[in-house]
């Protein structure tokens, strides 16, 4: 049964990816745990590159409307997805969630998926980039306990490097158990006080973005 879950999940993420091409949307699927900052990396990412590219976010979680009103106040349009008792998003939740959202109108579409590290590995939802934020706060055993979400990763972020010593975790170790499960993986160490990193991070996404425009203009 839960092979017949998946396949039927795989067979809307395709649909949806197909809709976000013919739109020439560039989607990027945000996952990682509660507390990892993904929302923050998420708001700098829309901040920092909505003048050029018209954003849309869709924020998944159990309770949707308490991140999803901070990225309103950017002045993005943004569409709560509320999982229920659910912990992670599926491709039927995002294909409703992009009736909602004028795609000819959109560049850049961010996908906020429920904070968790194991629920949301085998649920694809159509997107182009899998981004896996995860904290140095988590501990730095964290990324071999949870091996699965980072070998299909396409982008690894190491957040809050800032305070790894404080908390007697190792950055680099985890950049290294990152790289040891998908050796070409891109990694990423970000910290919010660290202007350079977020910039790097904001690059990767629109590295993505005009890669995307190139290929559908060929």
């Amino acid at each position: 049964m839960g092979h017949d879950v998946f396949k039927a999940n795989d067979k809307i993420a395709e649909k949806n990816r197909k809709t976000l091409d013919k739109h020439r949307v560039f989607s990027v699927n945000v996952m990682g745990a509660i507390g990892s900052g993904k929302t923050t990396l998420i708001e700098e990412a829309v901040r920092h590159l909505k003048e050029k590219y018209r954003t849309a976010v869709i924020a998944g979680d159990v309770i949707a409307e308490m991140d999803a009103s901070r990225f309103r106040k950017l002045g993005v349009p943004t569409i709560p997805v509320n999982t229920g008792k659910e912990c992670h998003l599926d491709a039927k939740l995002v294909e409703k969630a992009l009736n909602d959202i004028d795609l000819d109108n959109t560049d850049l579409l961010i996908i906020e998926n429920v904070g968790n590290l194991i629920c949301p590995v085998d649920f694809k939802l159509g997107e182009h980039l899998r981004a896996v934020v995860v904290s140095v706060t988590e501990g730095d055993d964290i990324i071999l306990k949870h091996p699965m979400i980072f070998k299909t990763a396409e982008l690894a972020v190491i957040n809050k490097v800032d305070i790894a010593h404080a908390v007697d975790v190792d950055a680099e170790k985890m950049r290294d158990d990152i790289l040891s499960l998908n050796p070409d993986v891109p990694v990423i160490l970000t910290s919010k006080h660290d202007w350079e990193s977020l910039e790097t991070w904001i690059s990767f996404i629109e590295l993505g973005i005009r890669r995307a425009q190139e290929a559908q203009r060929k």
